[in-house]
């Protein structure tokens, strides 16, 4: 196999076409009752969850470090959150796919992100920065871009932060 196939290049849309298929052949009362439709079905649609819960701990990693080293520039540990935020942004990258734009809770992951963060500082006495949107301040195509780095979200969290909030 030389082409590269829809499973080999986005998994969730390839899982979401066979679990339509797996559905209307499973209504079928011709076909035999020897396929376990229901977990076949199950497994096959865990395949796309599991990438896409693969990429928002990824994500949720890279938003945790750069809250921190926002919030605590000077603490010891600037140096390994800068790799982590590579790391992560490593595996993000290479496992992020459009059709998971629509599937991932973008605000949830902030919120998660911020929670988590905060949680890390208090441990080492030190505080989240404030004023920080409710929001996620990225697009998922600044943060999946293949030049994101720590530099790169300071610098839009910086942004956002110095711009007025929005009054709708």
């Amino acid at each position: 196999m030389d082409q590269p196939t829809l499973y080999d290049d986005d998994i969730v849309t390839w899982a979401d076409e066979q679990v339509a298929a797996l559905r209307a052949l499973a209504a079928r009362s011709d076909l035999s009752n020897a396929v376990d439709w229901e977990n076949v079905i199950e497994e096959i649609e865990s395949v796309g969850r599991s990438d896409i819960e693969r990429v928002e701990s990824a994500l949720a990693q890279m938003l945790i470090h750069i809250l921190k080293y926002a919030s605590a520039p000077s603490a010891q540990s600037t140096r390994s959150w800068r790799t982590e935020v590579l790391l992560h942004h490593a595996a993000a990258e290479k496992t992020y796919r459009r059709s998971m734009r629509q599937r991932i809770d973008w605000d949830r992951l902030w919120t998660r992100s911020i929670r988590l963060a905060r949680a890390a500082l208090d441990e080492f006495g030190d505080s989240l920065i404030a004023n920080l949107p409710d929001r996620l301040p990225f697009t998922p195509e600044e943060l999946t871009a293949p030049d994101f780095d720590m530099d790169r979200g300071l610098e839009r969290l910086a942004a956002v932060l110095k711009s007025p909030p929005d009054r709708h």
